[in-house]
């Protein structure tokens, strides 16, 4: 999820979405982050055989998805709930309960500087999300270092100062955390594997007990590196390591990439 919106979700991408209507052959949803409809076919409820769709799914659950077919000249969305592992189910809903209390936050500065949400977005929130991957990366980085975390990305001082204000004492950083984008891409007919070979690969060569690294998706062909560790030399240290590593897998391969902070 991220604050420059886009109109339809990638394929593979998972979305948060609210189950509205059980019929007798799949389940309607509503996809929350892009205000879409969408459609569950039956096959897609669960890896065992569905009798009724009701032991299985409830009109109004919060689902995670994962988006399996996309036709924009229809206007159709289909999903898949038995795709989603639990692991990605919850890191899915950690993320998006991170990112609705960031954009929260970033709306109680909007108010305290007598702006719309919709201006906070385009002057702050999307050139923060740009910076650091996304919203609540920025602000865990102002909670740890203060409003020079956000004056780095360019953001006005009164902006920073009120943003930095409306997030002290919310944000939580047990540990040093520090984020970086990087874009995939191939054009292979094995593309999309030798992406995330590379991606698993990255992860375990550049393995340390020193740092944690988390990669997500955020839709084709950024992924988020998140690095937590004790303090900043490491985690960036990583987080190049890392980068380096998936960098180097996927040239080899064939398909190219790029790594921005």
């Amino acid at each position: 999820m991220v604050l420059r919106k886009k109109d339809y979700p990638e394929i593979g991408e998972y979305v948060i979405a609210t189950a509205v209507k059980l019929m007798e052959h799949g389940v309607y949803v509503s996809i929350d982050e892009y205000e879409k409809n969408g459609y569950i076919p039956i096959g897609e409820v669960a890896s065992t055989w569905v009798k009724n769709i009701k032991d299985f799914v409830k009109e109004g659950q919060k689902l995670v998805l994962k988006v399996i077919r996309i036709d924009e000249k229809k206007g159709h969305i289909d999903c898949s709930l038995r795709k989603v592992t639990e692991r990605e189910k919850k890191e899915k809903l950690i993320q998006y309960k991170k990112l609705k209390k960031a954009e929260k936050l970033l709306e109680s500065a909007s108010k305290a500087l007598g702006k719309s949400y919709a201006e906070g977005v385009k002057v702050a929130g999307i050139p923060l999300e740009d910076h650091y991957g996304d919203l609540y990366s920025a602000l865990e980085s102002a909670s740890s270092r203060g409003p020079k975390a956000l004056l780095e990305a360019g953001m006005p001082e009164d902006w920073a100062s009120a943003i930095y204000e409306a997030s002290k004492g919310h944000i939580e950083t047990p540990v040093v955390s520090v984020a970086g984008v990087i874009k995939l891409t191939s054009n292979n007919p094995r593309g999309v594997e030798e992406i995330k070979d590379s991606i698993m690969k990255g992860i375990k060569e550049s393995a340390s007990k020193e740092a944690k690294v988390t990669i997500t998706y955020l839709g084709s062909p950024n992924y988020r590196i998140e690095v937590t560790a004790k303090d900043y030399k490491a985690a960036e240290d990583q987080m190049k390591k890392t980068a380096d590593v998936i960098l180097a897998r996927l040239e080899k391969a064939g398909g190219k990439g790029e790594f921005t902070r």
